[in-house]
């Protein structure tokens, strides 16, 4: 399976640990998204596509690139790291998955844990999560990647 992660991690390095233990599990490349071939995209079996939550949303180099994109027919997933957790309310990983279907890529499916946070009021008491992303979260990565991998071919 060829696979391709497209991530930003800025601020504490807490999307990169979980993009790079997703791409052990297919030997896949972690690139960011000025990094990123979108030939090559357009060839993966799996497209990954994440980034650190920044005032409720995945970080605008991500989502100008996945806007920028053209179609796409390849599987592709979503993930995320947020000091806080996704809600109805603040729904982070949506509005990309649905620009990436848009497109007509299939998204599989989405993943988020907690991150260590130091964002404004945060700073304050020294940051949240400080042990995040832990061993745990980072077992549920490894496990949701060999769900990915061990899932159905490429969208058809």
């Amino acid at each position: 399976m060829k696979a391709v992660i497209v991530c930003v991690s800025v601020s504490h390095g807490n999307t990169r640990r979980i993009a790079d233990t997703m791409a052990r599990v297919w030997d896949a490349q972690v690139v960011a998204p000025e990094e990123a071939d979108p030939q090559e995209l357009a060839g993966a079996d799996l497209v990954g596509f994440g980034s650190g939550v920044f005032n409720g949303r995945l970080h605008p180099r991500l989502t100008g690139f996945v806007e920028a994109l053209p179609a796409g027919r390849a599987r592709a997933f979503v993930f995320a790291t947020s000091g806080l957790p996704e809600t109805r309310l603040v729904p982070f990983t949506r509005p990309v998955v649905r620009e990436l279907e848009r497109k007509g890529y299939g998204v599989t499916d989405s993943f988020s844990c907690r991150g260590f946070d130091t964002w404004a009021p945060f700073k304050l008491v020294g940051g949240i999560n400080k042990q995040r992303p832990g061993l745990g979260d980072l077992a549920a990565a490894r496990a949701f990647a060999e769900r990915l991998r061990d899932a159905s071919g490429p969208v058809s």
